[in-house]
């Protein structure tokens, strides 16, 4: 759900949902990363804000039993836009798996103030 503004040259701006995972986008190279002041590869400072479609791919999953009562997962999710988020995929902890097609559920855990994921469909393997 997009919102619609109208903004000083009155071409309409849209606006993210509340629940929508925001990027940054280099304005010179084109990169995509998130929460970075600078841009990686130019060191541009020129960033345009996009809100993602929320399709990834987990590239590496981890199990923490540390400062919390049951086990719990945390991924890092290649995201179809190219930047790289750690967040937490639902599920059984040990059964997510690099490869694994997921899709934004949350943009922001209220507990551990990450993003959420739910798996879509199992592992792709397009390199075998």
């Amino acid at each position: 759900m997009y919102l619609t503004a109208v903004g000083v040259d009155s071409a309409p701006i849209e606006a993210p949902a509340a629940n929508a995972l925001l990027f940054q986008r280099c304005h010179w190279c084109g990169t995509a990363m998130f929460h970075r002041l600078l841009c990686p590869v130019c060191a541009g400072s020129d960033l345009r804000t996009e809100a993602s479609t929320g399709a990834g791919v987990v590239r590496h999953s981890t199990v923490v039993h540390r400062n919390t009562p049951a086990a719990r997962n945390v991924s890092l999710i290649e995201m179809s836009e190219g930047f790289t988020v750690q967040g937490r995929v639902m599920g059984p902890p040990a059964g997510i798996l690099r490869g694994d097609r997921v899709q934004l559920a949350t943009a922001q855990d209220a507990v551990r103030r990450q993003p959420v994921f739910q798996i879509v469909d199992g592992p792709y393997r397009a390199w075998s």
